[in-house]
């Protein structure tokens, strides 16, 4: 499927074992989906069924498929193979975006570089969000934000560009999950009460 050359619709239901469902396809539907997915207070149980009652008005009876096609969509489309998920999971999941801590410079650099102004916005497809989100220009803040977050220090920068990522970093950081807070709160009670780390790290 090729936006420019096929002549194709953004999908809008799912068909699942021959019937079709309606998936609610706003973007904002999608940015809930994707903070759900990051809440480290909720088990994998709540998630699964969160995330369906937020895409499907009327859930399909086979849950695995519904899930898998909930995930498809949330993806535009994409589907991971084993060597990308291996590969993921070796570069750790460590996010350089939030839309809850970044939503004000998204939302300035989709006025800024498109005249797109999401709050007047009633609906736009997840998919057209995405690939205007993907596309958002180097020059904006917010992409700015994310290449500091993502750039790795290491020793061939001169110290002129470690102090300045170092500082860049610390002033996008973003806020740090719950777990791991409560991870850094441990490592450091431990560290305070004898260097004990077994089980924390």
């Amino acid at each position: 499927m090729n936006i420019l050359i096929d002549d194709i619709e953004y999908p809008k239901q799912a068909e699942i074992h021959g019937k079709r469902y309606e998936i609610r396809t706003n973007f904002r539907t999608s940015i809930l989906f994707e903070l759900l997915i990051q809440d480290d207070s909720l088990d994998a149980r709540t998630k699964v069924w969160k995330g369906l009652n937020l895409y499907y008005p009327m859930i399909p009876d086979d849950l695995e498929a519904a899930v898998n096609t909930a995930l498809w969509f949330y993806r535009c489309g994409k589907v991971e193979t084993p060597q990308q998920k291996r590969m993921a999971a070796r570069r750790g999941k460590k996010p350089i975006y939030s839309f809850e801590h970044d939503a004000g410079l998204i939302y300035a650099a989709f006025l800024l570089a498109y005249n797109i102004d999401l709050q007047d916005v009633e609906y736009m497809h997840w998919w057209r969000f995405r690939s205007l989100f993907n596309s958002l220009p180097k020059d904006c803040e917010f992409v700015r934000a994310m290449e500091y977050r993502s750039t790795d220090i290491h020793d061939s920068m001169s110290k002129d560009q470690k102090d300045f990522y170092k500082k860049m970093k610390l002033l996008y950081a973003l806020p740090l999950s719950k777990a791991e807070e409560n991870r850094q709160t441990a490592i450091e009670e431990a560290l305070l009460n004898g260097g004990n780390l077994t089980g924390v790290l």
